[in-house]
């Protein structure tokens, strides 16, 4: 059978990092004979050149070459494609990893759109990725109708005849945004672009040690160069106008103006910062026009502005008052409702734990910047805009799932208030966003069910060029903590638990039962909530949308012997009510600790969980309800790990170490 797809791994020293993505590349669900790996072996230095060799000789869809250093990923991705076997060519970082169906599914997905790109969902450890790409999937995405732009890196699957008849590879060599180049331009060329959304496609991952080459700092001469050449191939396939202004506008934005503000400038050494800012400055004033700067948010265009008037004194004073703003966000409602957990929260932004403040000057919304008059004039004599576009604030609920770090947006519902500030002789206000969101455990994943493991709450705060994320759930109105529970949801019926994170306090789900936390929840069951009339019934804080089948192990606390029996779920009250009627004559004479076996797909069907109370029943009959030894408190909170992360956390740990040590 013909090979489908190729996938080409530059390598370099990644030592036990290549594990993860060796794991993936074996777990395709595409057959063996169907795909094909490439290694391309940049003269690695550690043991990665045998355990390559080994792994090649051990399957042969798997293909290792040698080669003298380069330098950089261009000429080890040229060769692997040079070699490709197959119908499209998927790059793959030898620190990153697939999802178990990546391959599979974009390579359908691609042949079905007739496309020559394939971009698939990303997810970042540690890295940025494009989210808002990923909000649906794109079928036919071009650079005009799509945010194709925001996703330059090469991780991507491309027809290999496409490359071929358009002579389209990487420049090499060491240098820098060579990925740019390529993908700009295949975005510019191909006949169609599919963007897959709803399928986890690739895990971009940044090492414990940092030593990915994108997170080494660079020399901006050199880097800035190499810009240039990205913009080149913009320039040769675009006509001036809108469409080339909105591409310029992702280099400025992302590659100039937003390294020049807030922390990520002030982190940087003195001299280092105005070196960037005259190379940064340098290209905006060669290829940067009106119409590029026209389309930014307000605050990367007052950004733009000061580095158009050589203004690095004040470019550096909106830095440190931009590095104090920060989301704050704060949990007002948390209720399941059919099986959907309903979430209901405020946010709004602070600077330096205060309100960002607004104000309103001739019928318009302003910023309200703390650069003075001189700077303000200078500003708008750029032809900025500061303008605060506050009608378009939005805020969105995002769950993620913590061991892979993939994310998925949930609808929400939001009302922008203004709350007027007290003691202000102008018109200045709070901006307050209010939103509601429902979680459905069963399509929250992209229309897919959440997977096992933790998934931690954030929101995603966007306003006036302001995007930034934070958790949810550490500041909560009264009445959250009672009306938190666990629910069993989908079919086949799994247990979803709000639980609030330690010792921060903030808001995730245990899906089916990742954590010991139910067993906690259900630990603070007393006698109390329980009642014995010939047969057993004890309240629950849980919720069930329909009463439910489950199992009751009953397991003698002297000699272990055990009895199981089945019980049911019914909905009451604020909870449910587990009712069972155990043999008791099976019970007579001895003192039983209670257990309750959930369903659970992912775990053989059945987990069992302590319920904190018990039964003593004396031999005429009688039961005394009695009280078990609770949850210690701390409880693991674990969720899954990759098959590397054992021997990453270690490495990193000592990592670290040696950075502090060179720095002291």
């Amino acid at each position: 059978m013909s090979v489908k797809v190729s996938v080409v791994i530059p390598v370099y020293n990644p030592g036990p990092y290549i594990e993860d993505c060796i794991a993936s590349l074996l777990r395709q669900s595409l057959p063996d004979d169907e795909y094909e790996a490439i290694f391309v072996d940049d003269g690695s230095t550690d043991e990665t050149p045998e355990r390559l060799d080994r792994l090649s000789a051990e399957h042969p869809h798997m293909h290792v070459i040698h080669q003298e250093p380069s330098g950089w990923s261009g000429k080890p991705r040229n060769v692997g494609t040079a070699t490709a076997r197959g119908e499209f060519v998927m790059f793959v970082d030898n620190d990153d990893w697939l999802g178990d169906e990546a391959l599979e599914r974009m390579y359908a997905y691609g042949v079905a759109n007739e496309a020559d790109v394939i971009v698939g969902k990303m997810a970042g450890k540690g890295r940025p990725v494009p989210l808002e790409l990923f909000r649906v999937n794109r079928p036919r995405a071009s650079v005009k109708n799509a945010p194709l732009i925001d996703s330059l890196t090469p991780h991507k699957m491309f027809r290999k005849e496409f490359l071929d008849r358009n002579n389209i590879r990487f420049k090499e060599g060491r240098r820098r945004l060579e990925d740019h180049v390529f993908v700009a331009e295949t975005y510019l060329l191909a006949s169609n672009v599919a963007v897959l959304s709803d399928y986890l496609c690739y895990y971009h991952v940044k090492r414990d040690d940092a030593s990915n080459a994108g997170f080494q700092r660079f020399d901006p001469v050199g880097y800035y160069g190499n810009m240039r050449e990205a913009l080149d191939v913009v320039e040769r396939n675009t006509e001036p106008g809108p469409l080339r202004d909105k591409l310029y506008r992702r280099w400025l934005r992302n590659e100039m103006l937003e390294r020049l503000r807030g922390r990520r400038l002030l982190v940087l050494p003195e001299d280092y910062r105005r070196e960037l800012f005259d190379e940064i400055r340098a290209v905006f004033n060669e290829r940067m026009g009106e119409g590029v700067v026209a389309g930014l948010q307000p605050t990367q265009q007052v950004v733009a502005a000061l580095v158009g008037a050589g203004e690095f004194a004040k470019l550096e004073e909106l830095a440190r008052w931009e590095s104090q703003i920060k989301p704050k966000a704060r949990l007002e409602g948390l209720t399941w409702e059919g099986g959907s957990l309903r979430v209901g929260f405020t946010a709004e932004y602070q600077v330096d734990g205060a309100p960002l403040v607004f104000r309103t000057e001739d019928g318009e919304d302003l910023l309200d910047l703390p650069i003075g008059d001189a700077a303000m004039a200078s500003i708008r004599e750029q032809g900025a805009t500061i303008t605060a576009p506050v009608k378009a604030a939005k805020v969105d609920l995002v769950v993620r799932e913590r061991s892979t770090a993939a994310e998925f947006f949930q609808p929400a519902e939001i009302i922008r208030e203004r709350v007027p500030v007290t003691g202000r002789s102008d018109s200045g206000y709070r901006l307050v966003l209010k939103a509601e969101s429902v979680v459905d455990p069963q399509s929250a994943a992209h229309q897919a069910p959440l997977g096992p493991g933790i998934w931690d709450i954030f929101i995603r705060m966007s306003v006036c060029g302001w995007t930034k994320h934070a958790r949810l759930g550490a500041v909560r109105a009264d009445g959250v903590d009672a009306a938190r529970q666990g629910s069993l949801s989908g079919t086949p019926r799994r247990l979803v638990l709000p639980y609030w994170t330690e010792p921060h306090g903030n808001l995730s789900l245990d899906v089916d039962l990742a954590t010991t936390r139910f067993d906690r929840d259900v630990s603070k069951v007393s006698p109390k909530d329980v009642t014995w009339d010939g047969g057993l019934h004890i309240a629950l804080p849980l919720q069930a949308p329909d009463t439910e089948k489950v199992a009751l192990r009953f397991t003698d606390s002297s000699g272990g012997a055990t009895v199981e029996t089945s019980a049911s779920l019914v909905p009451k009250d604020a909870g449910v009510l587990l009712s069972s009627e155990p043999a008791i004559a099976q019970l007579t004479g001895r003192t039983w600790a209670v257990d309750m076996g959930l369903p659970s797909p992912q775990r053989d069907g059945t987990r069992w969980t302590k319920l904190a109370v018990g039964l003593r029943v004396g031999a005429d009959g009688s039961v005394t309800i009695t009280k078990v030894k609770a949850l210690p408190k701390g409880a693991a909170e674990r969720g899954p790990r990759t098959p590397a992360a054992r021997l990453r956390r270690p490495l990193g740990r000592i990592a670290r170490k040696i950075r502090r040590m060179l720095k002291s």
